[in-house]
């Protein structure tokens, strides 16, 4: 990679001369990315379903891995105005407290501070009160902790190495210490998974009383012990089954308050304990406003709207000025590159600009309000209802869709094919059909 050509596509552009005095730095202001994602490559054990960059930590890799990250920082720090952080995995709850002092210190250093949402992903397993307080005081303000299931045997089954009793005791550790805005992930049709091992951990996990909440459904990815279990015919895929598991995910969510504004995703419009508030529900189509619930993941809901982020750490995916990278999924290369000073990126590429509209499109419609047609032209330059016509009118008559004359957007029954539809959107080549 060259020295020069990476230089230039990051530098941040510089004010003109001739412009008015406020002109430069609304420009400058409006270059800046708004949001950072970090790769924490590491897991006590790999989970059996899980595709993810990610590695049992190794000798004194985790601390290279940190001082890479804290580098790699530094290089991107000048052209970030931060409003939302989201440290994923792997388990970054794993790093310890003096890992987690040296990030959150070159956060204040280089002027990081202060986001409006700060999410950082946690196992049950690896949580604990002077870790939560570190993370609280430094401003991290949201955390996603992956239970997954609360049943021991399939626990067991995934390979999570946290018991369901870890669990509780976390989510009482994480509000102990002030956090107010906690995310819990869940999977369903899990292998060996009955609906009343679903309806149970529904009914535990809801009671928490989270404020948002994540539901997967298990995908069989190349690579993973479970897609090979099941080409080896260990079990088989019930798709009834799990249809009507995410029927009662529906379900089971709108009746505790939840509103589904994603695929597999489900926020509050007020915090659980604030009974004296109302709260908006899950409904068959989008509210007029466009909004999402209060507790919406602001983080993921700009991947989906197609918005700038830089990817740091090893596997991490950015997007910054129309172009998309990649780092590389080695941990090792990741830290020699950042070593010797340089990004650790192994791929860059630049859509056709209807190429990348396309992909907007495709990842906004898995969020229930869909489209508004005059919001996605004025944000991409192009029309839905000139390009994509002939698909929306398909999936409309699937019973896939809903259009009106302001928007369009997937039923029900849409989103839980909605990778089916995103692909009618997509335009790889960068031309129409």
């Amino acid at each position: 990679m060259g020295s020069t050509p990476y230089a230039q596509s990051l530098a941040v552009p510089k004010a003109d001369l001739n412009s008015t005095p406020n002109q430069g730095t609304r420009e400058l202001a409006a270059s800046l990315v708004s949001s950072l994602y970090l790769h924490v490559p590491f897991c006590a054990h790999k989970c059996e379903y899980c595709a993810f960059y990610s590695a049992v930590p190794k000798d004194d890799l985790v601390s290279r891995y940190v001082n890479a990250l804290v580098r790699e920082l530094e290089l991107i720090a000048h052209e970030v105005k931060v409003k939302t952080v989201f440290f994923g995995g792997g388990t970054p709850s794993l790093l310890n407290l003096k890992q987690w002092e040296q990030i959150l210190q070159a956060f204040d250093r280089l002027g990081l501070l202060g986001a409006e949402e700060w999410t950082v992903e946690c196992n049950p397993a690896t949580v604990s009160a002077d870790k939560a307080k570190l993370l609280r005081d430094f401003g991290v303000n949201r955390i996603s902790m992956g239970v997954q299931s609360l049943d021991e045997r399939l626990l067991d089954r995934l390979g999570r190495i946290h018991s369901r009793e870890q669990v509780f005791k976390s989510f009482d550790t994480l509000r102990a210490a002030g956090f107010t805005n906690i995310n819990v992930d869940l999977m369903f049709a899990i292998p060996t998974q009955t609906m009343d091992l679903w309806r149970a951990t529904l009914r535990e996990g809801l009671a928490l009383g989270s404020e948002h909440l994540s539901c997967y459904e298990v995908i069989y990815e190349d690579d993973t012990p479970l897609f090979e279990q099941l080409k080896a015919g260990e079990f088989d895929v019930d798709e009834e089954l799990s249809e009507a598991m995410y029927e009662e995910l529906l379900q089971s969510a709108g009746a505790a308050g939840f509103v589904q504004y994603e695929v597999a995703n489900f926020a509050r419009d007020v915090r659980a304990s604030d009974s004296h508030s109302p709260l908006r529900r899950a409904t068959d189509t989008p509210d007029g406003d466009g909004q999402p619930p209060a507790y919406a993941c602001r983080h993921n809901m700009n991947y989906w709207r197609g918005g700038q982020s830089h990817g740091l750490g090893p596997s991490a995916n950015g997007y910054v000025r129309g172009e998309r990278t990649k780092n590389w999924s080695n941990t090792q290369l990741y830290c020699e590159q950042l070593e010797r000073g340089l990004r650790a990126i192994e791929s860059r590429e630049a859509l056709p600009p209807l190429a990348r509209a396309a992909e907007i499109a495709a990842f906004g419609l898995r969020m229930n309000v869909g489209w508004g047609f005059e919001e996605f032209r004025s944000g991409t330059g192009f029309d839905l209802r000139e390009h994509w016509s002939a698909d929306m009118k398909g999936l409309v008559a699937e019973g896939f869709a809903s259009r009106t004359a302001e928007r369009f957007y997937l039923t029900p029954r849409g989103l839980r094919f909605a990778d089916y539809a995103a692909e009618k959107f997509l335009r790889p080549g960068g031309t129409s059909p």
